[in-house]
This record gives structure tokens, sequence and C-alpha cells, in this order.
């Protein structure tokens, strides 16, 4: 079984979030599956400096950043045919919202990638879950705006700690036609209807071995999808 891996970069305030996505491989690799590194030959949105937050003057590849997450062993997403994997994993990180989607500026009214809605479009089309972690249910929630396909999707919970508003993007994603839940760090949710499992993780004030659990049954989730 081969599992893509969807890489918005390399950093969690420009990219793609390094824990999540290394405890992504982990746990693909501890399902007894292959995972499949894929990012996108374009610059991404700006790069944060991670020690302060802010700006840097300069540019970034998607695909050159998150090669570092995949030591090189990545493909560019244009080379990737939804035959090619059994399921898709998009890890967190600010790259989900400023990367894949403009969601970071422009909110549930924001744009997403051609080539990330392709790909996802087709994926449930056939019948191939999609695993969404932190904030990337917002790219599953654009992915499929204007379709046929209504995603059930958790961000996170409004009572437990967050260092986010939890509130506001549940109300965005339910701009976008999509349905809702909330969950706690330490639980998913399951779209049984259109493969789709989405889970908390660092939306949520948590603590790593809460986190690595949290992706564990996410993609344990996504492979029971899988049948």
């Amino acid at each position: 079984m081969k599992v893509g891996v969807l890489l918005s970069g390399c950093g969690v305030y420009d990219g793609a979030e390094i824990h999540e996505s290394v405890l992504a491989l982990l746990a693909i690799e501890e399902a007894g599956a292959e995972a499949v590194c894929i990012g996108i030959d374009q610059p991404q949105h700006h790069v944060v400096n991670h020690m302060n937050g802010k700006e840097q003057d300069e540019e970034r590849n998607m695909l050159i950043e998150a090669s570092r997450i995949a030591r090189g062993n990545i493909k560019n997403i244009k080379d990737v045919e939804p035959a090619d994997i059994d399921m898709l994993l998009i890890p967190g990180g600010f790259g989900s919202a400023k990367n894949f989607t403009s969601w970071a500026f422009d909110g549930p009214e924001g744009e997403v990638l051609p080539e990330v809605k392709l790909l996802l479009l087709n994926l449930v089309n056939i019948g191939k879950p999609i695993v969404a972690l932190c904030v990337s249910p917002v790219v599953v929630a654009k992915a499929f705006e204007d379709s046929d396909i209504q995603p059930f999707l958790t961000i996170g919970n409004k009572e437990d700690g967050s260092p986010y508003d939890i509130g506001g993007f549940t109300q965005g994603l339910e701009a976008t036609g999509a349905k809702t839940t909330m969950k706690k760090a330490s639980e998913i949710n399951v779209d049984s209807a259109n493969k789709i499992v989405t889970a908390p993780c660092y939306m949520m004030d948590t603590n790593l071995t809460t986190l690595r659990n949290n992706i564990k049954d996410a993609v344990s989730a996504g492979i029971d999808l899988v049948g």
C-alpha cells in the first residue's frame, strides 16, 4: 500500500509542520505501508524566520523545501496520478493556508491551487481516502467547494485550549459547504461516506505524545477506509 504525503514546504509558519510530517511518515511505516512524499514546484507564499516570526526577504520553492523532510525522495505533484497511491495524507502547517490555499489571507473566500484541487477530487471520485491533519481541512474544504461532495470535517474544539480561533475556522469551513464537528486533540473524525479523516493535531494545545497518537489513529483510520 502506498500513501501519498503532500508537503507544502518545511516549517510550521510557512510550510508543512515538521513534527506532524515526520510522525505521519512514522505512522505510515509502522502500519506496513509505503510513504510517497509529494511536493509542488512553485514558490511558497513567503519565508518566515521561525525564531522571531518575522518575514524574511527571500524566496523559497515548496518542492525543494519539502525535500528536506523527504530526505530528497520526493515527487512533483504533476508526476503523480491517483492510480499511483492508495491514500493521501496532508500534514498541517501554515503552508496549507498560505501555499496550497490563500485561506490565511482571504479566509473561506480564498483560492486553492488547481493541481491540489484536482488530485483531491480525483482521489475521492475513485474512492481513495484523504487524511487531513491540523489546519489542512481548509484545503479539503476548498477543494470540494461547489462540487457534489460535502465533506464532514473537524479542526478541533472550542472548549479546550488552542492558539487559534477554532470557532472562526469552523465557521469558515461551513461557509464552503462542509459539515463540521468538534473533536479533542486526542480524537479524530471519520467521514465514512467520502472517506475523509481529519485530526486536530497542533490546532489544539497538545504535547508530542498526544500528537503522535492522534496522527497514528488518523493514519490507521485512513488505511481502514482503503479496504
